[in-house]
């Protein structure tokens, strides 16, 4: 901006200063908008004009601290947050309103004009609009917590806690110069809140979703449990055989969808998971061409019930499953090279998301190549697929397992051709 104002021969002190009265003005017109737009339902305390004015006042307050010194950001600080206080007892003791989000809001408008003012342009507009999303959501924001338990909210604030105790705690040093303690303990925080929001998703949804909806959102919080709790409905209303294998069958696209997501995100680059798509496509073609044969006009409303993956054992069981493997896998590769090292694959008995951390974070540090790493994880999700009948078998009907049982070894049967054809070609040039 500075070149730009010397080209036309403009102070750039001016330039700079109008630049930053603009932004501020966007920021603040953001979110006055949105609490504007409430005017037709309650009364409002602060609309767009109080929003943009204290968001300037923020930019000039920090702007003018060269020229009048750090006391008069003091001073406006102080000045904003009595006029919060003031919003807040206006509306909830004289008005008799409840609520603080106004108040709040208005002080963290001044804050990003003060983000404006040093420079921070791309951090204040993010927030700014994180802030009006969240003041538009309330709504569904209110209705999605709801649904939740207090157990469940309990949970997620136990496991939120521990973790986050236990990261700065843990030695930089790797386990048995293997297992990095924090990278496991942030892999486990990130995917337990992928799962959650699945798991959310299904409680919001519920039973108007029916069992199909059920099955694949269950899946993507855990295809293992989600098989369990379908193969448990199977008992308790057999006649619902041919539904549930229908859930069950969309189980496989959760696990493939998880299994790729997981990988991209312990390798950021996506090498591993574009190894991993070929043969996985070809099961969710199969997968989807079964279920939309095996269609129904009729919705069940009925649903599956899960644990709440932020919930301190499955976690704790995801995170030591994920230690084993990565542990397993370093000895197997050390003793039987990369013979060895496909046995790792049988984890996905367990949890074909757990082997596919594994193999990405393997990968990553160079331990195995990222083509083998790919096949081993494809390996577990081939398995995990393989053994979803048998978890039926054990937990569900007979019908439903008689049923379920030829597709899940046709899916699979598929896959492993896939995989040997593909692994063949990446071999053969050299991916």
């Amino acid at each position: 901006m500075a070149d730009i104002a010397l080209r036309f021969g403009l102070d750039p002190l001016i330039v700079d200063f109008v630049q930053k009265i603009i932004i501020s003005l966007m920021i603040g017109i953001l979110i006055g908008l949105e609490r504007e737009r409430l005017r037709s339902d309650i009364k409002i305390f602060a609309g767009v004009r109080t929003f943009t004015l204290i968001c300037i006042i923020g930019m000039l307050s920090a702007f003018l601290m060269d020229y009048a010194g750090p006391s008069i950001l003091l001073i406006t600080t102080i000045f904003v947050g009595v006029t919060c206080i003031f919003l807040a007892y206006n509306m909830n003791i004289v008005q008799g309103s409840s609520g603080l989000t106004t108040s709040i809001s208005l002080f963290c408008t001044y804050l990003l004009g003060i983000l404006v003012a040093a420079d921070l342009f791309v951090i204040a507009i993010v927030t700014a609009v994180i802030v009006t999303f969240l003041l538009i959501e309330k709504k569904p924001l209110h209705s999605l917590a709801e649904n939740l338990s207090e157990r469940d909210i309990i949970d997620a604030l136990q496991f939120i806690a521990i973790a986050f105790i236990l990261y700065p705690v843990v030695p930089d040093e790797p386990v048995f110069g293997i297992i990095s303690l924090k990278s496991t303990i942030m892999i486990i925080v990130l995917i337990s809140s992928i799962s959650f929001v699945s798991y959310v998703l299904l409680k919001k949804i519920g039973a108007r979703g029916g069992i199909a909806y059920s099955g694949f959102l269950g899946g993507l919080a855990s295809s293992g449990a989600a098989i369990i709790s379908l193969s448990n409905l199977s008992k308790r209303r057999a006649s619902l055989a041919g539904h549930i294998c229908t859930g069950a069958l969309l189980t496989i696209v959760s696990m493939i969808i998880r299994d790729i997501t997981f990988a991209f995100l312990v390798d950021t680059s996506g090498r591993m998971a574009v190894l991993m798509l070929p043969p996985f496509v070809i099961m969710l073609i199969v997968t989807l061409m079964i279920v939309w044969r095996k269609r129904k006009t009729t919705v069940v409303n009925e649903t599956i019930e899960l644990r709440s993956p932020f919930a301190i054992v499955p976690a704790l069981k995801f995170g030591i499953l994920f230690m084993l493997i990565t542990l397993v896998a370093n000895i197997a590769q050390t003793q039987g090279g990369s013979i060895g090292i496909y046995a790792t694959a049988i984890g996905g008995i367990v949890s074909s998301s757990a082997v596919t951390v594994s193999m990405a974070s393997l990968a990553l540090n160079g331990t195995i190549s990222y083509p083998l790493a790919a096949q081993i994880a494809v390996m577990a999700g081939l398995i995990s697929t393989l053994a979803k009948p048998l978890y039926m078998k054990l937990t569900g009907a007979d019908q439903l397992f008689h049923k379920a049982t030829i597709h899940f070894v046709i899916i699979t049967s598929l896959g492993a051709v896939s995989l040997l054809i593909w692994s063949y070609y990446a071999a053969s040039v050299n991916l």
